[in-house]
């Protein structure tokens, strides 16, 4: 049976540099609250999570430093601001766990990606997450880079 892709469903924006920066222990999908012009800024593509992190601050969950271009056919007066705090949705189960690794453990909270799902709803798929040092960071380059050229050895030896 061919798998219809769904119109709705579709990634908004990825953050490729936390999987680099961070070690990712757990992830977690959440809500995001959002203005009109907002969704319909999305709806366009033009949002970036690179330079985000979310913070639990007052028992809420927060995305900080989130970008969100301006809606061009929207009035001046309910248009947005780019870079506003925006409240992220869990349940209170999984708020007491992320002020928990974060506060405790000194974990950091990263977006991963945020996507429509397949309801049309905005989401944004969080991660729990450590630093890397940069040894870190080296060896998962250099283990990138070897894995591409072993496939490239593979492909070369399977066409003789």
């Amino acid at each position: 049976m061919v798998k219809i892709s769904d119109p709705n469903s579709k990634l908004i924006a990825e953050n490729r540099r936390a999987r680099f920066d961070y070690h990712i222990e757990s992830d977690l999908e959440a809500g995001i609250m959002l203005q009109g012009s907002e969704v319909k800024s999305l709806r366009k593509g033009g949002s970036n999570i690179g330079d985000s992190y979310a913070s639990v601050e007052g028992g809420e969950l927060w995305l900080i430093n989130g970008y969100i271009a301006p809606y061009t056919q929207s009035n001046h007066w309910d248009s947005h601001d780019e870079r506003r705090r925006r409240k992220l949705l869990v349940s209170k189960r999984e708020l007491a766990r992320l002020w928990n690794s974060t506060a405790r453990e000194g974990m950091t909270i990263v977006p991963i990606k945020m996507y429509f799902n397949e309801r049309g709803i905005v989401k944004i798929k969080l991660g729990v997450a450590k630093g890397k040092k940069l040894a870190d960071k080296r060896e998962t380059s250099a283990k990138r880079d070897w894995d591409r050229q072993k496939a490239r050895i593979m492909k070369q030896n399977h066409r003789d």
